[in-house]
């Protein structure tokens, strides 16, 4: 068993609780930036897409995992960036500029929606979030002349600072670094004054407010930082597929990445990569399990929605803390060994309270 001790309150800010963890972030590190040259590229390929969908889930989780707010829209977001990016690629725009700027018109989106929903909670900004992920699909849709409408757009090949990432690998280590400089910064805003208040009105709005926590406040900058942060996945998902149409940003894609986060774990920056992986992992697991099921079966549509949702519905009843849940519970059995007992989580609280007023 391993004890940490404390011994100053700068302790308990430290992105790294001790050198073991810094080691074994680092080893991860290293296999990471080692791993396109040990795998084939189809591989590489689907570690992209893991990369893409992780800045999806850190977006999302802050505003579902952290802040306590349900988001059925957030494929909105998604083609928000993923158009801004196409656009200014059109227009001659560096990568260095237009995906920050695709991150901004995201953001600007995300405030648009988040002013209206402060009126309501719970299945009311569910119901309104979803209204928005409709509207937006639509102005898409009639918008021919910046997005192409229904006959969609192509992007050109992409350059950072003159050099042209024109191969699977350049553009793994790009998405990577992306995704470590999200991660970076979704780790400290959760250290900050900002981040508490947002766990305080996922457990509790009532309570955080008589603390002089400003609910509006801090959930119209959760719904601008998750929309951020989406939209620069969507302009990293714009690049990594080259095309872009209306009917891949449906309403049936925000509740896969609503599904996403559920299951990697709600509340950890881990589950929102947990889930991602499992995410593409199991996709790739359906796609070469239909070859060796009866037609009947293996050649239905819908699929793999259905398993899918078999799998949210087995998580929510056997393992409501996810995937990383379930990593924790692991890791803890070995750590004390024989004293570890069933009951230990059940006394952890459950996400999703802030609309309950006891």
């Amino acid at each position: 068993m391993r004890f940490v001790f404390r011994t100053r309150y700068q302790q308990d800010l430290q992105l790294f609780k001790d050198n073991g963890q810094k080691f074994w972030y680092g080893l991860l590190v290293v296999a990471l930036l080692a791993a396109p040259w040990w795998f084939p590229e189809y591989f590489v390929s689907q570690l992209v897409f893991i990369w893409i969908y992780s800045v999806v889930g850190l977006g999302l989780m802050l505003l579902v995992g952290y802040t306590g707010q349900v988001s059925m829209g957030h494929a909105a977001f998604l083609a928000m960036g993923a158009y801004t990016e196409a656009y200014l690629q059109s227009k001659g725009w560096p990568f260095v500029l237009s995906l920050p700027s695709a991150a901004i018109v995201s953001g600007l989106t995300g405030i648009v929606v988040g002013l209206p929903a402060l009126r309501v909670k719970g299945m009311y900004l569910a119901i309104s979030t979803l209204a928005f992920g409709f509207i937006v699909e639509e102005a898409v849709t009639r918008a021919d002349s910046i997005t192409g409408g229904s006959s969609g757009i192509n992007l050109g090949g992409l350059e950072i600072f003159g050099l042209p990432i024109d191969s699977e690998l350049r553009f793994y280590y790009v998405s990577l670094a992306v995704l470590a400089l999200c991660i970076f910064g979704v780790m400290n805003l959760m250290r900050s004054p900002t981040g508490r208040a947002f766990v305080a009105i996922r457990d509790s709005e009532i309570s955080a407010q008589s603390m002089g926590i400003h609910l509006a406040r801090y959930k119209t900058i959760a719904f601008t930082l998750s929309a951020a942060l989406t939209g620069i996945a969507g302009a990293l998902y714009a690049h990594k597929l080259r095309f872009l149409s209306p009917d891949q940003f449906t309403f049936l894609q925000s509740i896969e990445l609503l599904i996403m986060i559920v299951i990697g774990g709600l509340g950890s920056i881990h589950g929102a990569i947990f889930g991602a992986a499992f995410w593409i992992l199991a996709q790739q697991f359906i796609v070469t399990a239909k070859d060796w099921l009866p037609p009947a079966i293996g050649q239905q549509t819908g699929l793999q929605p259905t398993i899918f949702g078999l799998f949210l519905v087995i998580f929510v009843l056997f393992e409501p803390l996810g995937l990383y849940g379930r990593w924790l519970k692991i890791r803890t059995f070995f750590e004390i060994f024989p004293f570890y007992r069933k009951g230990m989580f059940k006394r952890q609280k459950s996400y999703m309270k802030s609309e309950r007023l006891k």
